[in-house]
């Protein structure tokens, strides 16, 4: 949203989104960006280099009604996911451009005195939580609340699915911004002041329900198709089976090789059984990065809740699977881009900070 009349990203009938010229000269500006960018013509290595960062961009649109009224016709980032989860970051040490007023200057420091030291701020965010199938949302004024000591917190709140830290989020999320990162260190063309970078991730889980021998229904949550490699498949991303349900109580699972995917058992199904055990068994026995120390994990007396239990095998995955997360991050946001002959060393700091606070989340 941007005044108090204007409205915020629009969904085009044919799955773009339309932004909205902002007023000149920041609406032209940007325009002028994306035109630059994805000009038919264009041979820049460094701006061809740049577009895999960028929503893709379809030219401007005017509703039929209204000819006057111009629209930046764009990709919707967020299409391809179920439930995305969406952050906007904004990044760089300074908000403002180098053509801003001191009048504008004070007014941006003022909103967030910490964005020099920091090197970004947390527009807003809106994350899925699985156990009440509903969102959570935080605008603005929750990111200017965030200080030094409380941005790791803060930041890791979008990561948290109401079961878990998606940890896989994450890391692909740092590997993501790490190639954008490349790139500026790469180009001395062009500053960007004022710019985000957005955040989405596929926060759904697949449902399913398998009867035990005993005819007991268990409940299983494992996380979208998205997340699993080609030919990974197994029962719709169903990787745990349970094998029986023997007189005394015992449930064995056997776990295949993608058994990391699954986030847990829903405790229902186990509820009744305040002697269980259940013993997990990894089939390749070389995958001690998973299980640490050993490949089986066996607790007796869970008194009904195994959640607890297992998530922390499942909810802290391994690199490769990291590696696979459904996540993207992509650039917006262009009103305030400039020539430059130097490497935009605001925007780097903002990156190799907001990389470190990431990296903090990942190993704590």
């Amino acid at each position: 949203m941007y005044g108090k009349d204007k409205g915020g990203i629009l969904q085009h009938p044919d799955g773009t989104v339309l932004k909205q010229l902002q007023p000149p000269p920041r609406g032209p500006r940007e325009q002028e960006f994306y035109n630059k960018v994805y000009a038919a013509d264009c041979c820049d290595s460094v701006l061809l280099e740049l577009r895999k960062y960028l929503p893709k961009y379809f030219g401007s649109w005017s509703p039929p009604t209204a000819p006057n009224d111009l629209y930046l016709k764009l990709e919707d980032v967020t299409r391809k996911f179920d439930k995305p989860c969406i952050m906007d970051v904004k990044i760089g040490q300074k908000s403002y451009d180098p053509y801003a007023s001191a009048e504008k200057i004070q007014q941006q420091v003022s909103k967030y005195p910490l964005m020099e030291e920091i090197g970004f701020l947390v527009l807003g965010m809106r994350v899925y939580h699985i156990h009440s199938d509903s969102y959570e949302t935080q605008n603005q004024h929750y990111g200017r609340s965030l200080t030094k000591e409380t941005i790791k917190d803060g930041m890791s709140r979008f990561f948290h699915n109401g079961y878990c830290l998606r940890k896989d989020a994450v890391a692909a999320s740092i590997q993501k911004i790490e190639k954008i990162l490349q790139w500026f260190e790469s180009q001395e063309q062009l500053n960007f002041y004022a710019s985000s970078l957005l955040f989405v991730y596929e926060g759904s889980c697949q449902l399913t329900a398998t009867r035990l021998s005993d005819g007991t229904l268990a409940e299983k949550r494992v996380v979208p198709k998205g997340l699993l490699q080609d030919g990974d498949l197994l029962e719709y991303n169903n990787n745990i089976h349970v094998i029986n349900s023997t007189e005394n109580g015992k449930i064995e699972a056997s776990v295949g090789k993608s058994f990391p995917k699954i986030y847990a058992f829903h405790k229902k199904a186990y509820s009744k059984r305040h002697h269980s055990q259940i013993s997990l068994k990894a089939e390749n026995p070389e995958q001690d990065n998973v299980w640490k120390s050993s490949t089986c994990i066996s607790q007796e007396h869970l008194n009904g809740n195994v959640i607890p239990q297992l998530e922390k095998v499942f909810c802290h995955m391994p690199k490769e699977i990291k590696e696979n997360a459904d996540v993207d991050v992509r650039m917006i946001d262009f009103a305030h881009v400039f020539p430059s002959t130097t490497k935009d060393k605001g925007y780097i700091y903002g990156l190799k900070n907001l990389i470190t606070v990431l990296q903090n989340i990942l190993d704590n």
